[in-house]
């Protein structure tokens, strides 16, 4: 009898042991499976921004602007720039994207090239804005130079991953009607060769206002500032909403004093 009991005693036990031992074993799978089966497999909608080609263009973004005075607010009241105002534009029309400014009075596209890289590891922008060229041309610097560097900034950011808007600048008529067409065809070529969103002339609509610039006739004033914007965002505003960007334009023949 107590060798009986024994013996049920035991196999209860067992039983009771694989009992416990499947519960325990099922959490243990449970708790091991559950976070992985939880977890949307990658596309390339939500993979990560940081290699090229995979950025989530739906989320929110970062722009870049690396320009020289007419982007830093020389002489300007602080938030009065093009630049401030862009970012009260993307507010009131609700895209989710945050200005990055490193534009420096007097920069070069030398100096501009020299501080990208940095730029790009620090920020990850997803649209460089490219200001640069304006002071390389009043200082008459080869143009080989100019485009060179412009290039080289450009296919810098693509490799990236970020896309490209290339603001155009001309310089005024008195360095020679030869160089001044040269400088103004620097743009759309460079735009072609590299497949950077180009606005022909960033100034346009200025060069006829002597009242739109300072005293020293080259730096534009406040007022001036909106018509700045207005020629930058009709090509800035499709490369936020879509992944791909604007077609590029042809440049106009304008010319207008430079920094």
């Amino acid at each position: 009898m107590a060798s009986g009991m024994q013996e049920n005693f035991l196999k209860w036990v067992g039983k009771w042991n694989q009992v416990i031992g499947a519960v325990v074993l099922g959490g243990f799978v449970a708790a091991v499976t559950m976070p992985t089966a939880a977890q949307p497999v990658p596309t390339n909608e939500n993979a990560s921004n940081t290699s090229a080609g995979t950025r989530n263009h739906s989320a929110s973004k970062t722009v870049l602007v690396l320009g020289d005075s007419l982007s830093a607010e020389y002489g300007l009241a602080r938030g009065a720039g093009w630049v401030p105002l862009l970012e009260k534009r993307l507010r009131a029309e609700g895209i989710d994207a945050a200005i990055e400014n490193a534009s420096i009075s007097g920069e070069t596209t030398s100096g501009g090239k020299a501080r990208l890289a940095a730029l790009l590891q620090q920020h990850k922008p997803d649209i460089l804005i490219l200001e640069l060229g304006g002071n390389d041309g009043l200082r008459g610097l080869p143009m080989s130079a100019t485009s060179g560097n412009l290039r080289d900034m450009i296919n810098m950011a693509k490799k990236t991953g970020a896309r490209v808007l290339l603001l155009g600048m001309q310089i005024p008529p008195n360095y020679g009607a030869d160089y001044t067409r040269q400088f103004a065809a620097l743009y759309p070529r460079v735009a072609k060769e590299t497949g950077a969103v180009l606005v022909p002339f960033f100034l346009e609509g200025l060069q006829t206002r002597v009242d739109l610039f300072q005293s020293d006739r080259i730096h534009p004033t406040a007022a001036a500032q909106p018509l700045m914007l207005e020629n930058v965002w009709p090509m800035l505003r499709p490369m936020l909403k879509s992944e791909a960007g604007s077609a590029q334009t042809p440049t106009g023949r304008v010319t207008a004093p430079a920094r």
